[in-house]
């Protein structure tokens, strides 16, 4: 083989390889794309969640144990997250949730020790914190938690289940892996876009209505939990968020 075919025969040889791999980086994009062009939807309790739909990712298992016209309470399944602690006063200000938000992608798409690129889930979860040193009880995928009148917020992001607790490690000192323990959440639905506002006015209607349920009582020192389930771009009145708070059985007098 002369000098040049061999130089055709190379070039050809790359060119097939290429658009191998277009193709599978094509069909892959197709993958993902179909996961939000026909999401998936909760059984909904009115017209505003009837028109909420969640991306069809892996998102975290959980058991409806009652539901009223206000809420819902259900038996979540551990799993684990990925947190990190947010800059800011607020939950929901852009700067904060995007850098946390980079930060957290960051570690999901191969920023650790096996260089893993792991599946997106849903939701992201924001979490309110009491403490900076309080050891947490996290319930749902990306989570911001503020600590008392520190105003620390802490955004996790909910990890495949099927790592288990085989996680790799973060690179990055700010990303911690914690598991969730198993426990009881009432739930409430609300679409649009998610502000401090809007979520203590939530919040304040759910600890309001959950003071008449007959069975469950929110737990000493529950704070306040927000999922978002949406990528930036859905349309307002098709997103899916929810406000929960942790409870308990009440107990006999």
């Amino acid at each position: 083989m002369s000098g040049f075919e061999a130089r055709v025969s190379l070039v050809s040889a790359l060119a097939s390889q290429a658009s191998s791999v277009s193709q599978r980086l094509l069909a892959d994009l197709a993958t993902e794309t179909v996961k939000y062009v026909f999401p998936k939807r909760f059984d909904s309790g009115n017209l505003e969640e009837a028109l909420m739909a969640v991306p069809d990712l892996e998102t975290v298992n959980f058991r409806v144990l009652s539901r009223t016209d206000k809420y819902e309470i259900r038996e979540v399944e551990p799993y684990f997250v990925a947190e990190t602690t947010m800059p800011g006063k607020g939950g929901f200000d852009f700067y904060g949730a995007s850098k946390s938000f980079n930060v957290l992608a960051e570690y999901l798409f191969g920023k650790n020790t096996m260089t893993e690129k792991m599946e997106m889930t849903t939701p992201v979860v924001t979490r309110r914190t009491q403490s900076e040193g309080e050891k947490m009880e996290m319930t749902t995928p990306v989570i911001t938690k503020r600590g008392g009148d520190q105003a620390h917020w802490r955004m996790s992001f909910v990890m495949p289940s099927k790592y288990g607790a085989n996680l790799p490690s973060p690179k990055d000192p700010s990303v911690r892996i914690q598991e969730v323990p198993r426990k009881i959440v009432a739930v409430v639905s609300f679409s649009g876009y998610v502000t401090d506002e809007e979520v203590e006015r939530m919040e304040r209607e759910l600890r309001h209505a959950l003071k008449r349920d007959r069975k469950y009582r929110v737990k000493n020192g529950a704070s306040v939990e927000v999922a978002q389930y949406n990528p930036p771009f859905t349309l307002p009145f098709t997103r899916r968020n929810e406000v929960s708070l942790e409870v308990e059985i009440k107990q006999d007098d």
